[in-house]
């Protein structure tokens, strides 16, 4: 069987969201769509926390240190070597068109755009004119053109191969871009209508850095090449683990607070210690806490250098820390991350749909979010909905579509009986016994599966841990279909109809006649949800195309592919001067924004 890898960029994003970030025959009689039910009594987690910023109230001038994993060794988002850092650092430098809400929903931004604006529905072709901010210049005083776009569409669109990139959904529907009345106003005309435009160009990168393909497969690092961001890269030391940015002299907005801004290679172990010692102002924490591990104990030197696991324990203390050092706020919000336990529907005994739908139907959602988010602090809503955050526009808990709540009579018409006294139920002489595939080294995580585990055997499930770590989970085992229930988070997209499609869609065989799942790990899936995501991607109305979204939720809930439990949670200590800064949910900081309060 060939399997289909994830790129390096894809892999960290799932895996960085991973906490506690099939069926080859017909698809099952499907019942019509349940009403919509009830908002839950627990309140919606909010997607963020950050301290607004009221510029007239934050000070001129300073350097902030803000801490990142590792100076990236690209800041172009779409090369495969990307990280979560190159993004942070591309959003200081580099143009997007459209930046999201608190709400997830894609908003112009006037700092690059006059407006922007789409043929209305069931016109054809779709034709997207943009107006762009006429003060918008490159480093080298370069407008911002329709040149720009044009490039970046080329090495984006998966066309051209030798481009080394990861292709993100939108571009291939392209069919042309041209310059309009004036070289502020471009036109791009779609092949297809694509109901998610406002997700492309962001970030934007110029012409000459994407023109070719040996310019675009170039790392994109230090101070050499253009930006047109509030910041720009003054000193770029990867060895040193130092990147430094200071203020545009070329920036046509709102003028940034800070002077500089300091991006610091920090491992997670040591950042306690640097906000404490006041070495850092902004300081991720997330793994922090997630990854807590014992003191190392005294070993004699025959001992097997085993590194040590992390434990609930020691993230409870790693968090008490953080909220008692002084001068350091710590922000915690539900992050736009998804956290699910997927069952693989081509192992056995997961291979029959109702068993798939019985086990979702035992999983107490409530139960696990309580246990995964109220030792952090986080409100323990239970996920919903397997497309949408809480707090994000449209999102609808369609979990009742899953089927009756009572999981037992459930268990019982798919043939797996509980023995008299209770214990593991039985078929054809066989234990409902499953292995449950969690990230190594994280203490959410490990709440996550104790609390799944003991919630199943109360239905007569057992649940075995298994832990992987992060550079075999994807590869060795989500992709090989080594497991049988597994648990971590996929992002929250602003454009869930094209960007969530992938998860869920049908396995095709491989030319060898192999199935390749791609990324639907569950390795479930029909061609109607297929068509609900092509029809939501394509319908440029809102409110149809959200209900068409809504309706493919409701069938992936009917197939028993995957249980959506809760958001992933992220904490972020932050100066109690520092303004502007904390959890930024589905957006990014609005770097000119981030500074210290007035005295």
């Amino acid at each position: 069987m060939r399997v289909r890898q994830l790129t390096a960029a894809a892999a960290a994003l799932l895996l960085a969201a991973t906490l506690g970030g099939c069926s080859d025959g017909p698809a099952p009689a499907q019942p019509p769509a349940p009403e919509p039910v009830p908002a839950p009594a627990d309140p919606t987690p909010a997607t963020g926390d950050v301290r607004p910023a009221d510029r007239t109230a934050v000070q001129d001038g300073g350097t902030l240190r803000w801490a990142v994993d590792r100076v990236p060794a690209t800041l172009n988002v779409y090369q495969p070597a990307a990280t979560a850092d190159s993004a942070l650092l591309a959003h200081a430098l580099y143009p997007s068109l459209f930046r999201p809400d608190e709400h997830g929903r894609l908003v112009p931004d006037p700092d690059y755009l006059a407006g922007a604006e789409s043929t209305p529905p069931g016109q054809q072709p779709q034709v997207v004119t943009y107006r762009l901010n006429p003060h918008a210049v490159w480093s080298d005083r370069t407008p911002l053109s329709a040149a720009d776009l044009i490039a970046q569409r080329a090495a984006l669109s998966g066309l051209d191969p030798a481009y080394g990139s990861d292709h993100p959904a939108g571009y291939d529907a392209i069919d042309a871009i041209d310059q309009g009345a004036d070289a502020g106003e471009v036109r791009v005309t779609f092949r297809r209508p694509y109901a998610e435009w406002p997700s492309l160009f962001g970030p934007l990168y110029p012409a000459a850095e994407t023109s070719s393909p040996a310019a675009f497969n170039r790392a994109l690092a230090g101070g050499a090449h253009l930006s047109a961001g509030p910041f720009t890269v003054s000193r770029y030391d990867a060895e040193g683990g130092r990147v430094t940015v200071e203020r545009n002299p070329l920036w046509w907005g709102d003028l940034p607070k800070a002077d500089r801004i300091d991006f610091l290679a920090v491992p997670p172990e040591q950042r306690l210690d640097a906000l404490d010692q006041d070495r850092l102002d902004i300081a991720p924490l997330t793994a922090v806490v997630d990854r807590a591990v014992p003191a190392p104990a005294t070993a004699s030197p025959s001992a097997a250098a085993v590194p040590p696991a992390a434990a609930p324990e020691e993230a409870a203390l790693a968090l008490r820390r953080a909220e008692s050092l002084p001068g350091v706020t710590v922000h915690r919000a539900a992050a736009p991350s998804l956290t699910q336990l997927t069952l693989n529907a081509v192992r056995a005994p997961l291979t029959d749909p109702a068993l798939r739908l019985a086990l979702g139907r035992a999983v107490d959602r409530r139960r696990i979010a309580d246990a995964a988010l109220t030792p952090l602090g986080i409100a323990a809503a239970p996920l919903g909905s397997h497309l949408l955050a809480g707090d994000q526009e449209g999102y609808r808990d369609n979990s009742a579509a899953g089927g009756p709540v009572d999981a037992a009579r459930l268990l019982d018409e798919a043939g797996w009986k509980r023995p008299e006294g209770g214990g593991t139920r039985v078929k054809d002489g066989k234990q409902l016994a499953l292995t449950l595939l969690i990230p190594a080294g994280s203490a959410t995580a490990k709440r996550t599966a104790d609390a799944l585990t003991a919630n199943l055997a109360d239905s007569g499930i057992a649940v075995r841990t298994v832990t992987a770590p992060a550079d075999t989970f994807v590869k060795d085992h989500l992709a090989t279909g080594d497991y049988d229930l597994a648990l971590f988070s996929w992002p929250a997209g602003t454009s869930p109809a094209s960007q969530q499609r992938p998860v869920y869609a049908k396995p095709r065989p491989d030319l060898d006649g192999t199935l390749d799942p791609g990324t639907n790990y569950a390795r479930s899936g029909t061609e109607e949800i297929d068509r609900l995501f092509d029809r939501a991607t394509a319908e440029l109305d809102p409110a149809a195309r959200l209900d068409l979204l809504q309706e493919a939720d409701v069938r992936i809930w009917q197939l028993g592919h995957s249980v959506p439990l809760y958001q992933r949670p992220e904490l972020v200590g932050v100066g109690t001067d520092v303004v502007g800064a904390g959890v930024w949910g589905f957006g990014w900081p609005r770097f000119q924004d981030v500074g210290w309060a007035q005295d």
